[in-house]
């Protein structure tokens, strides 16, 4: 045996003996795989809702706070473009109020109303314009408002799922319900209401610069800041309120990373990273105002307001807090890799799921995964003779490889995944079946027997390949396009895919070549 066939030998068993390791979890007790060594592996693949359980909220988006956010937009725009036009205007509120459907204020000189009208039709093609006298009403069109709602609530699925479930292997079921709710079911959660909180926060993060002309106040302001371009804000590790202008400097949707960290101090933070234009973006605004405070707000709420030493030209910075835990670091570095939600959400339904089918359901599985095994096996051994046998054993280790990927992805599995073990169970077989008809076509020509499981293995190693890429395309547009449970069986049915042309072509191939084709075996080789 040459050191090629020792090294394939090597690979083969150790990725065998490996799958067995990672697969033991999920059929040992807690009490004993809490006995084994902390080396050891103890993930297992987790059950989904229908199996085990799991939490059920129901979320409400707040559109209303989205169309003032739209209008609080378009407010800033109007007055640096009405600048521009050295149109002259007052009355402009900075920020819409919640509840108010539209912008209203007041143009100083008449005669630039048809100007007015001209310009201010052309900064948003979605709102309309309406001009009475000096009397400026600027609303969203009911067109342009419902295709908003419609986005947000898209929007606000998908970076729920990418909150939860980065992977896409955990089955959510993530659905809209009406016009402004969002179902969300959780399987096998053992936390929900940290869920809740991480599905609930919006995560919006801006940086802006402190007015220092504001002093900082102990109590909120009684008086609205009407008028001033700043806002007070409190601050998260104190009762105190900071003046922060209400432009943003820059915002959370230019970050392309964040992770927690620790510092030289051994305390938590979030290190986070720019995208080109907010490095440029950040890189100019800290040149130019170095030596003033600028304030790093996440959801309303000044997280710290350092002063800026020199430029920060790096496109990368930190967020630190005195309050920080590792968790909470944690939770904000996952939802600002998310993204933030477009509008707030708020639960108006949180229970507890049992499970809807349950134990009944895994053994009907466990049972039917099992039939399945059986029956391919004495099929494969009726009509195959010791190649079935040995196509047999390449099931099993097919299986197991599975359930190893499964729990190494931390996957969730639900009856459509159970029912793509089962699946896998029956196209394991398919490469094999086709190995051994080219074979025996080999022997009825007269081949010797080494001959012949090469040539059966070579030649019908592109008809394998052809059949498991295109069910493998199949799989990646289940994945691509589906959600939840078709998702699920996406993942599983891929690995099992992958699994059976190792097993197939790769074991099979080991165990026929150092048991079979050793001593007098091949001297009657019958298949």
């Amino acid at each position: 045996m040459n050191s090629t066939d020792k090294i394939k030998r090597y690979v083969v068993c150790g990725i065998c003996l490996l799958g067995i390791i990672l697969a033991v979890p999920n059929i040992l007790p807690i009490s004993m795989l809490n006995k084994l060594p902390s080396w050891f592996p103890k993930d297992a693949v987790c059950l989904g809702l229908d199996l085990s359980g799991g939490s059920h909220l129901l979320m409400e988006v707040d559109l209303d706070c989205a169309e003032q956010e739209r209008l609080s937009q378009l407010s800033q725009e109007i007055r640096q473009t009405l600048r521009k036009g050295n149109i002259r205007f007052s009355g402009l509120p900075y920020a819409a109020k919640l509840g108010e459907k539209s912008l209203k204020f007041k143009l100083d000189d008449a005669t630039q109303v048809a100007q007015a009208h001209n310009t201010l039709s052309n900064i948003d093609r979605d709102f309309s314009v309406s001009i009475k006298e000096e009397d400026v009403e600027i609303t969203l069109n009911e067109s342009a408002k419902q295709a908003m709602y419609r986005e947000i609530v898209d929007k606000s699925i998908e970076i729920i799922r990418r909150r939860i479930d980065a992977s896409g292997t955990r089955e959510l079921v993530i659905t809209r319900q009406g016009a402004d709710r969002i179902l969300v079911q959780i399987p096998g959660v053992q936390d929900p209401a940290r869920v809740k909180a991480l599905i609930g926060r919006t995560a919006k993060l801006t940086f802006r610069l402190v007015e220092n002309s504001a002093p900082e106040l102990s109590s909120r302001p009684t008086s609205p800041m009407v008028g001033t371009g700043y806002q007070y804000l409190p601050h998260a590790d104190s009762s105190g309120y900071i003046a922060v202008r209400n432009q943003s400097m820059v915002g959370g949707d230019m970050l392309t990373d964040a992770r927690q960290e620790y510092d030289e101090f051994n305390r938590s933070q979030v290190s986070f990273k720019f995208n080109n234009i907010g490095a440029k973006r950040f890189a100019k605004v800290t040149r130019e105002n170095v030596g003033k405070r600028f304030a790093i707000v996440l959801d309303g709420k000044i997280i710290s307001a350092p002063t800026i030493q020199e430029a920060i030209t790096g496109g990368a910075g930190r967020i630190t807090s005195s309050h920080f835990s590792a968790q909470e670091a944690n939770d904000l570095a996952l939802l600002l890799r998310a993204g933030a939600l477009p509008a707030p959400l708020k639960a108006v339904e949180e229970r507890t799921v049992g499970p809807g089918l349950g134990s009944d359901s895994i053994k009907a599985g466990t049972t039917a995964t099992i039939i399945a095994i059986v029956f391919v096996a004495l099929f494969m051994v009726v009509v195959y003779g010791n190649f079935g046998f040995i196509a047999s054993i390449a099931v099993v280790f097919n299986i197991v490889l599975l359930i190893a990927a499964l729990s190494c992805l931390q996957a969730t599995l639900t009856l459509p995944g159970i029912a793509g073990i089962a699946l896998t169970v029956g196209m394991a077989v398919d490469a094999n079946v086709l190995i051994n008809e080219r074979i025996r076509e080999e022997l009825r020509g007269g081949s010797k027997p080494r001959q012949a499981v090469e040539a059966g293995y070579n030649r019908a190693f592109s008809s394998i390949l052809d059949s498991n890429l295109t069910t493998l395309f199949g799989t990646a547009c289940l994945y691509i396009f589906g959600s939840g449970p078709i998702r699920g069986f996406a993942v599983t049915l891929s690995l099992g895919i992958l699994a059976s042309m190792f097993t197939a072509i790769t074991l099979t191939r080991f165990i026929v070549d150092n048991w079979y084709l050793r001593g007098k075996r091949q001297q009657n080789m019958l298949i």
